[in-house]
C-alpha cells in the first residue's frame, strides 16, 4: 500500500496577488467575527512577510505574532496599522 504524504493547509500559500488578498480579506470582514479577521490579517501577514510587514507597521516581529495569534486580541491600532504596512485601506459601504 502507498503512503500518501500529506500537509497542513495554508491560505497564505494562495495569497500571490493584491487582488487575491482583497477579496480574501473581504470575505472574511463580511463574516465580521473578531478572531477570524485577526488570524486572516495574520495569514496576509505572513504571505507579504511577518517581517517585513512588522517593520512596516512600527511593531516587532514578536508582537505582530502575538497580536494575530488565536490568543490575540489586537487593538484596532494595531489593526490599522497592519493594513497600512500591508498596502491596503478599510472601506465602509452601505
Amino acid at each position: 500500500m502507498t503512503r500518501e504524504l500529506t500537509r497542513p493547509y495554508d491560505s497564505a500559500e494562495f495569497l500571490k496577488t493584491k487582488q487575491d488578498v482583497a477579496a480574501y480579506l473581504e470575505a472574511v470582514f463580511e463574516d465580521g467575527d473578531p478572531a477570524l479577521i485577526a488570524h486572516a490579517l495574520g495569514v496576509v501577514a505572513r504571505a507579504e512577510g511577518m517581517t517585513e510587514v512588522a517593520k512596516q507597521a512600527g511593531l516587532t516581529r514578536a508582537s505582530l505574532y502575538k497580536a494575530l495569534s488565536a490568543e490575540g486580541r489586537p487593538e484596532f491600532a494595531t489593526v490599522l496599522k497592519v493594513v497600512r504596512a500591508l498596502g491596503l485601506k478599510i472601506t465602509v459601504a452601505a
